[in-house]
């Protein structure tokens, strides 16, 4: 099934590319395990014909490896060494992710990438470039908004590729309705089917989601009404995408509402294992690619 959800996502994604000659094909990753299964994707595009221009930071964990398709780099304000100790330090303490190392980190996070976002967006001769390179679309992880705020300044169709957003903005960006009754939030523990408390205190974690979104993207809120020279919010940026391909597998995930342009597309960063000996009996399965935090 995840097999046919994945495909169904790409064929949304090579729609937005023109049919003529291959689609060209902008991409604003994000580093970390976020790229393992992105890369994937760009390797197939450009296997097809589509060109494909990544933009990422000189300064980075996996975004710099060898790629097929072209990489353009921009200056960021700090160093090689101080990135892989960052992420070296995040890898540890994503074994101990609760809510309280969660706010910890978002300050530092969102200080490190929004300075990194503010070099891109004034860094006058990519920005040329990438204004007359005349791309038929985005494809970027938004997690880090830096993509959003792009692709408004370009004016190009946007397609997401992620695992989710923090305090559920992508769901609520397309507008899907997220009844606290039934639509389980984040360190709730809750299952789609609560007993009165459980649903209270489901209820009182959604209304808490807004400080932690707030503090998340003030920066880059507020960075996005600079460049963009006029008042804009997250939710408004996150709402202009064209499709969203979750990485998510219905398998895992709680029930809830989803809109057409909202494709699951679990198990599109697995790969099959070699077969095994005949007269086993078993079947080969899917494994997923290495990632470095899952």
């Amino acid at each position: 099934m995840w097999r046919h959800l994945s495909n169904a996502g790409l064929l949304l994604l090579l729609t937005l590319c023109s049919v003529a000659g291959g689609g060209k094909l902008l991409v604003m990753p994000q580093d970390g395990s976020h790229w393992l299964s992105m890369r994937m994707v760009l390797e197939k595009l450009w296997e097809k014909g589509h060109e494909v221009v990544a933009v990422v930071p000189d300064a980075a964990f996996l975004l710099k490896s060898p790629q097929s398709f072209t990489v353009k780099t921009y200056s960021v304000p700090y160093t090689q060494d101080f990135v892989d100790k960052y992420y070296q330090e995040l890898g540890k303490k994503s074994f101990e992710l609760t809510l309280t190392v969660l706010l910890s980190n978002i300050s530092k996070l969102t200080s490190l990438f929004s300075s990194a976002c503010r070099h891109l967006l004034h860094d006058q001769e990519l920005m040329r470039y990438l204004q007359e390179a005349k791309f038929d679309a985005i494809l970027m992880d938004p997690v880090l908004p830096c993509g959003p705020i792009l692709a408004e300044h370009l004016s190009l169709p946007s397609v997401y590729f992620m695992r989710g957003l923090p305090c559920t903005l992508d769901y609520r960006a397309a507008q899907c309705p997220s009844p606290a009754s039934y639509v389980s939030k984040m360190f709730s523990s809750a299952s789609d089917r609560m007993a009165f408390p459980e649903r209270v205190k489901n209820l009182l974690i959604g209304l808490s989601e807004h400080l932690l979104c707030y503090l998340f993207y003030l920066e880059y809120e507020s960075l996005a009404s600079e460049f963009l020279q006029r008042d804009v919010t997250m939710l408004e940026l996150f709402s202009k995408a064209s499709v969203m391909l979750m990485r998510y597998d219905f398998v895992f995930e709680y029930p809830r509402p989803v809109m057409p342009n909202m494709v699951y597309v679990g198990g599109i960063n697995c790969v099959q294992r070699k077969p095994l000996s005949k007269g086993s009996g078993h079947s080969p399965k899917a494994a997923r690619a290495p990632g470095v935090f899952g």
